[in-house]
């Protein structure tokens, strides 16, 4: 397994994730001015400064080989609604994040997230060949952990006080994952998702 990626674009029926690059922090920032995006996140976002500051953040991340970002957009129109990323990138060992992941409130609870998580799983597990992907949440996030816990991710375990967020909170932050050899069920239950 080679020790980065290349950008890729991953497109599936409704849902583009397509490489982000330091000229989509406008557009990003036009659909970000929601306050509950934000809430749990570790850093914010409350002004195009701050949505260029973390788009450089995570461009950086990828320049040493941690992570790998994308705006989202929907494959229809072009819109960007969002962004997801690969982080904590560690692919010696054959794992990764999925994280940073955040749409726009009119296209929540739509198939852009679940698609989106297929494209991205299966990119992880079928193309780099993971044996691990996972996730972690705020564990005040009831909302998140049960998207997770619905998408067949297992719960490991909190890590307590494991970030201070902007706000000046010190958040545990609770850890699921997908493993390799759990995907094809994750993968059908997402594929009957978006089938509906």
């Amino acid at each position: 397994m080679a020790a980065t990626i290349t950008p890729v674009t991953l497109t599936g029926h409704w849902v583009q994730l397509e490489p982000m690059g330091s000229e989509h922090s406008a557009a990003l920032w036009a659909v970000a001015q929601h306050e509950s995006l934000w809430r749990y996140m570790p850093f914010a976002v409350d002004s195009l400064k701050g949505m260029q500051t973390l788009v450089d953040a995570l461009l950086q991340q990828q320049s040493q080989g941690q992570s790998q970002p994308f705006v989202t957009k929907l494959v229809a129109t072009g819109e960007i609604i969002g962004a997801t990323s690969f982080l904590a990138m560690d692919l010696s060992n054959r794992r990764l994040e999925i994280g940073a992941t955040w749409i726009t409130p009119d296209h929540q609870r739509s198939a852009v997230n679940s698609e989106a998580k297929l494209l991205q799983l299966q990119y992880a597990f079928e193309q780099l060949g993971c044996n691990r992907v996972e996730f972690k949440t705020d564990a005040r996030n009831a909302k998140s952990r049960a998207a997770l816990t619905r998408l067949g991710a297992l719960e490991e375990g909190t890590l307590r006080q494991h970030m201070v967020l902007h706000s000046g909170w010190v958040r545990d932050s609770v850890y699921f994952s997908i493993l390799a050899s759990e995907f094809a069920g994750v993968s059908a239950y997402l594929e009957k998702q978006l089938s509906r």
